[in-house]
């Protein structure tokens, strides 16, 4: 042995990993050993979306004459911009660009729909991110409501808005909800 005599040999000290070669660690092993783009679903941030509006007593009009299919307008401003949000008869418009219109389903319901190439357009604006949830959660016949937002971007359900866009069309049925037009038969 080549120890002294009368000291006990050294213990060989195990070497610790530094911040930096964690954090480069922890890179490798998710790019190696990951899951993939596709097989992650993003998880949705907890925001009150649509909140400003729901209580608002212009969303509420708005929502009477989209649900009356008459006229009404009023203007909302975002980051120093002024749109103006309407009703025309069976749509909603978010700066003169259809968001969501109404097709007959039966005398009573109507199918909501959301045009989603109008929306990918403004999905920038939080005016427009708010606005589009506000409706859907207006709406309680439609449950509760599937859109999302994060990263800057629209989600309905799990998937980006703009998924399936080229197979389904620009249209994306959202679902029924309960008119107040009055029918044709009682207006005599």
């Amino acid at each position: 042995m080549t120890a002294a005599p009368g000291k006990a040999p050294k213990k060989e000290k195990v070497k610790r990993q530094t911040p930096e070669e964690r954090a480069e660690a922890l890179r490798y092993n998710h790019m190696m050993y990951g899951p993939t783009a596709k097989e992650v679903r993003p998880v949705m941030k907890k925001a009150n979306l649509g909140g400003p509006y729901l209580s608002h007593p212009k969303f509420q009009s708005l929502m009477a004459a989209f649900k009356k299919g008459t006229n009404f307008t009023f203007d909302v401003t975002d980051k120093g911009k002024s749109y103006p949000i309407a009703t025309e008869g069976s749509q909603i418009l978010f700066d003169g660009k259809t968001i969501y219109y109404s097709r007959p389903l039966n005398r009573h319901e109507d199918n909501l729909l959301m045009d989603r190439i109008a929306t990918l357009q403004y999905q920038g604006v939080d005016a427009l991110v708010h606005l589009a949830a506000a409706v859907i959660r207006a709406l309680p016949e439609l449950g509760t409501s599937q859109l999302g937002f994060m990263n800057q971007q629209l989600y309905y359900g799990a998937d980006k808005l703009e998924a399936g866009m080229a197979e389904q069309g620009p249209n994306l049925l959202i679902g029924s909800y309960r008119h107040q037009r009055v029918p044709d038969a009682l207006r005599k």
